[in-house]
């Protein structure tokens, strides 16, 4: 009985995290309501803070979802990177990029951000901090994978050069959503001309 109701706890758990994530992107965060959140999931309110104890771990959840999904995507690119340096960073963080506006549009992310920092030390901004550290994790093992191929220079720390190159994207991503009539093509093109000169000194 206890894996039944673990199964329903997670089948309420995604169908809450998959519902916020619309509401979120149609309405906004701020003007989204919990109980309309529960509505599109078919919960009660009352369900909804059973799990989540405000809307703001609720945008957490979902930025989680995203996450997961994107270090899945990555981690054929680790496995079988392709063969240069520069192509496998670059299709390693355009998969990131591509998925990072499916289920969170600039408006959330920027919440999402600043409850982050607003409140360091609770759950939700560990959450958070947790899910890059594992994205540079995955920038790092792609790092691995490229030295043990001989692509990249045998003496690189790859630890703080994935860190270096997950941080980099961050940063400039943190201002692509901060300007609202920035293109996705315009942070892929910057990102790209710095990678193309990082690589330049590791290969």
């Amino acid at each position: 009985m206890s894996g039944l109701r673990e199964k329903q706890k997670a089948e309420r758990q995604r169908r809450l995290v998959r519902a916020a994530a619309a509401h979120f992107r149609e309405a906004g965060f701020e003007k989204t309501r919990i109980e309309e959140i529960a509505a599109t999931a078919e919960l009660s309110a009352g369900t909804v803070y059973n799990y989540y104890r405000h809307k703001g771990e609720l945008l957490i959840a979902v930025v989680a979802m995203e996450v997961h999904e994107v270090l899945a995507a990555g981690e054929p690119l680790v496995q079988h990177p392709p063969e240069t340096a520069e192509s496998a960073i670059n299709a390693l963080i355009d998969t990131y990029l591509d998925h990072a506006l499916v289920y969170l549009s600039k408006d959330n992310w920027r919440h999402a951000m600043a409850a982050a920092i607003a409140q360091p030390d609770a759950v939700l901004a560990r959450r958070y901090t947790e899910l890059d550290a594992r994205l540079a994790d995955q920038v790092r093992r792609l790092l691995d994978s490229l030295q043990q191929r001989g692509a990249v220079r045998a003496d690189l720390d790859t630890i703080a050069f994935g860190k270096m190159i997950f941080n980099n994207t961050n940063q400039l991503f943190t201002e692509y959503v901060k300007e609202e009539g920035q293109e996705l093509a315009e942070l892929k093109a910057g990102l790209r001309a710095q990678h193309a000169a990082l690589c330049r000194l590791i290969a």
